[in-house]
């Protein structure tokens, strides 16, 4: 059987296969595989010197210090340390500001850290998903610890304005942190001049491997934050744990090759995203979740009316490969809380899916898979009237 054309790069990319190639040799017995914390022998301390390089390159490319940089599992785990880690270290102020529209890595951390008395402020965004400065600066008390925006909705790919909110805290004793596992590797990343607190990324989103992402945290030397969990000195003592050297090798190698093929990726997706709308259009009462002049275009959110998208991707499973604006816990069919927190309710909501491409995917792929996809609409919508 063939596999399913593949449009869910949003959830995960595939590992380039660069990347591959640069992590083998720190896999096996001829190659660099010790443990870097293992310093008391040639071969710990020739892998401690490779993870100091990866630590280098990583901030040369995200134009920040070495000292800033924490390797953590992904973003998940690097969101729950720079928002758990910073507000618990800081005692004195009660109050977080986040978006209603931030992935479950931030809403499930705000949500525990409010169960141990803390306030938080979710804003809203307006109706195409964007947030607007005003509202996240009039939620801002005395109380305020931290403000945490992520960078690119998973869901829609709008991007947020997130230089003129950092320069808008940039003055004020707040910090400011950043979900950036969408955006990093496909638009431009500067700390030296986003002044930004906190920013967090994952490797698989940007054709690394899975398990391994990074948190940027701004002087660090000089701030203060409480590790999630405890064992060892590693990573500052901000993420005890033995390195896991090819992975890191892998992230860093990706996030190079994304830094040299930023156009060319960028441009790839646009004119996929064109060709996908050009073709769905003859299908009519198709409706875009979101505003594309203000969204990364390898992202496109769809609600096509009369179409339930369990129904569509259930009919798609071995043909095309996408997501919905939904989430399955346990069977139970959960409503995208970004699109309804964009007023989006009724009959779109449970109708939305996310379609998501990337370099790998060919023009022929978007051909073929808006094909299927327009005959699959037009036999459930008949199925409907039946």
């Amino acid at each position: 059987m063939n596999s399913p054309i593949y449009l869910d790069y949003a959830a995960t990319t595939p590992v380039a296969p660069e990347v591959v190639q640069a992590m083998l040799p720190y896999l096996t017995l001829y190659g660099l595989f010790a443990n870097p914390a293992s310093i008391q022998h040639s071969p710990g301390i020739a892998v401690e010197n490779v993870i100091r390089q990866a630590r280098s390159n990583m901030a040369q490319l995200l134009n920040c210090s070495s000292d800033d940089v924490i390797f953590t599992s992904g973003a998940t785990e690097a969101n729950n340390l720079a928002i758990k880690g910073i507000v618990l270290a800081h005692p004195v102020g009660k109050h977080i500001i986040t978006s209603t529209i931030e992935h479950k890595s931030v809403l499930d951390t705000c949500k525990f850290l409010e169960a141990q008395g803390y306030i938080v402020t979710y804003v809203r965004p307006d109706n195409q998903g964007r947030l607007r400065l005003e509202t996240i600066l009039e939620a801002i008390t005395e109380q305020t610890i931290l403000v945490s925006i992520m960078h690119v909705n998973n869901e829609t790919g709008m991007i947020q304005d997130i230089a003129q909110i950092a320069q808008a805290l940039k003055d004020k004793p707040i910090y400011f942190h950043v979900d950036a596992a969408q955006s990093a590797g496909k638009l431009s990343i500067n700390l030296s001049e986003l002044p930004v607190d906190l920013l967090s990324l994952s490797a698989h989103k940007f054709y690394g491997p899975k398990g391994v992402g990074c948190l940027f945290i701004r002087n660090r030397k000089r701030q203060r934050l409480i590790p999630l969990f405890h064992g060892g000195g590693q990573e500052f003592g901000l993420r005890p744990g033995t390195l896991p050297v090819h992975q890191i090798i892998g992230m860093v190698t990706a996030f190079e090759l994304a830094h040299t093929r930023l156009t060319e990726d960028y441009l790839h997706s646009q004119q996929l995203r064109e060709l996908l709308n050009k073709q769905l259009t003859i299908l009519g009462e198709v409706k875009l979740n979101g505003d594309a002049s203000a969204a990364l275009p390898n992202i496109v959110n769809l609600s096509f009316s009369g179409v339930s998208a369990d129904a569509l991707i259930i009919a798609l499973r071995d043909q095309v490969a996408l997501s919905s604006g939904s989430a399955c816990n346990s069977g139970a069919i959960e409503a995208s809380h970004v699109l309804r927190s964009m007023n989006i309710e009724g009959d779109r909501l449970y109708e939305a899916i996310r379609l998501s491409f990337g370099r790998y995917t060919r023009i022929i792929d978007i051909q073929l898979a808006a094909t299927i996809l327009c005959d699959t609409v037009r036999q459930l919508r008949h199925l409907a009237l039946e």
